[in-house]
């Protein structure tokens, strides 16, 4: 063996000794392609115990193990590492995915370079691949991926070294109308988004000093030349060994949009509450302290603001029944609303008004709180009730009502009484109800006795005991009872359709 071959030998096993215990994998090759050698981390790199398993040469290599990059496009064999490397090709920081042939669930990530070994005279002599396992960095940063996509918080991240943003998530493009194009590689002066922050020197200094930015509020341009209200907040974080900001933001676009609506909406409610000529008052649904009332409302109860504001509904004590006032508003405590009660309203003076009053219950300012809004009825509710008492006193007798009048009486008597009685037609007995039938009829107590073939006594019994259980007191009421529920409709008036 000559002296040249012996000083190659030695060289290598030197060389193999000293990366034998490298943390690096480390693969030699002849000139031929053929693997020579290779340390242990490079085997377990692969998920194997000896050199053979990695293959005789490049050829084998690849028909062993498949290679990919990062962005999933797969390697065709003449781009394997090792078969450049096996060309003399010199490069760095290769990052690939490897993978058994037909065992795709076992996968490593490494970070390839080569170098060319050459002789005295400059010529190629050995060829080495080397290589380092970053499959932990790669499934963190994958991780870190999918999350920062996944964040529904539009966010971008700015590398610090040139004020670049590097990366983009769908929430920033959706917030803004920007294509993820427009975004990455674009310098952070050319998409300021720190231009009309209010803390901005804050916020340079903070990107300078690599340390936390705070919220602030910021005006964000936008691609279509308009522009959106934003919160914007910075976190540092190291992203392949640079300085780098994460940068998120809230939309304050459509929390802006609904104080605009709800500020609108408490102007017109307010308006209509201040104009109306109804009297309406607003008391807090917890202890019914009154919180405000219209002009309407002082004037038709002639009192003062001041006389009113603060006080409970109880202290004011407008509703003259102390009775109707704890059912209401235990009602609206149940129900949250009523419609239409019946009540009679003191005046500051004491003079009564006949009211219907209706109340919901409204949110303002984040209170829960009871609408009261009066009808005066007094004036309609006086012409009303004369006019059915002058005709009860001019026709005693129902038989003389027309079809028509005793429709309208009952109109006006429904109308003064929204809500009927609890009294039902099944508390009737069969006789009773017959007798109310004939009442419908018009028929008098006598001609009732003689249709039911009863006694006149019988008779006036009978209807005391009608009147006894619907609390009626007449027999003009009783008819209007009736044709309220329908009863006898083919029967009104027969004997005096005039």
């Amino acid at each position: 063996m000559s002296q040249e071959v012996l000083t190659t030998e030695t060289n290598r096993r030197q060389l193999q000794q000293i990366i034998a215990g490298l943390s690096d994998g480390v693969i030699l090759l002849e000139l031929d392609q053929s693997i020579l050698w290779a340390n242990e981390a490079a085997l377990a790199m692969h998920g194997v115990s000896t050199i053979g398993d990695l293959g005789a040469h490049a050829d084998e290599y690849a028909k062993r193990f498949s290679l990919r990059y990062r962005n999933n496009h797969t390697l065709s064999p003449e781009h394997y590492p090792i078969s450049r490397v096996a060309r003399c090709e010199v490069f760095s920081d290769v990052l690939i995915e490897v993978s058994p042939v037909g065992d795709p669930e076992r996968l490593w990530v490494h970070s390839v370079r080569s170098m060319v070994l050459t002789d005295r005279e400059g010529q190629p002599e050995s060829l080495v691949l080397i290589m380092s396992d970053v499959t932990d960095w790669a499934n963190a940063e994958q991780r870190f991926e999918k999350t920062f996509n996944a964040n529904p918080a539009p966010a971008v991240i700015c590398r610090l070294s040139d004020l670049r943003y590097i990366k983009v998530n769908p929430g920033f493009l959706e917030m803004t109308g920007y294509t993820r194009e427009q975004v990455i590689g674009t310098s952070a002066y050319e998409i300021d988004i720190f231009e009309q922050a209010e803390r901005r020197d804050l916020a340079i200094q903070r990107l300078r000093d690599v340390a936390t930015i705070p919220q602030m509020q910021a005006e964000l341009r936008l691609p279509d030349g308009g522009s959106k209200q934003v919160i914007v907040a910075g976190q540092p974080l190291l992203l392949n060994d640079e300085n780098c900001m994460l940068l998120s933001f809230v939309d304050m676009e459509p929390r802006r949009k609904v104080e605009v609506a709800l500020r609108q909406s408490e102007e017109r409610f307010a308006k209509a509450f201040r104009l109306s000529p109804v009297p309406i008052l607003i008391c807090s649904a917890e202890d019914q302290h009154v919180i405000d009332v219209n002009q309407a409302f002082l004037e038709t109860l002639a009192y003062d603001s001041e006389e009113v504001l603060g006080k409970t509904v109880t202290q004011l004590n407008f509703i003259d029944d102390d009775g109707v006032r704890v059912g209401l508003l235990a009602a609206l405590a149940k129900n949250g609303r009523v419609d239409r009660v019946d009540v009679r309203v003191r005046k500051k003076n004491e003079d009564l008004l006949d009211c219907a009053l209706s109340a919901d219950t409204v949110n303002i300012h984040d209170t829960s709180c009871y609408l009261l809004v009066l009808m005066d009825m007094t004036e309609r509710k006086r012409t009303e009730l004369e006019l059915v008492a002058a005709i009860e006193e001019v026709m005693k007798d129902a038989s003389w009502f027309s079809r028509t009048l005793i429709e309208k009486l009952a109109n006006v008597k429904k109308f003064n009484s929204p809500q009927l009685p609890s009294a039902s037609f099944t508390d009737l007995t069969a006789r009773e109800r017959d007798v109310l039938g004939l009442i419908c009829e018009g028929l008098a107590d006598k001609e009732i006795a003689a249709r039911l073939k009863l006694a006149p006594n019988t008779v006036r019994n009978h209807v005391a005991t009608v009147y006894s259980k619907l609390d009626l007191h007449s027999r003009s009421e009783a008819i209007v009872w009736a044709r309220e529920r329908g009863l006898f409709s083919g029967e009104w008036g027969t004997k005096g359709q005039r």
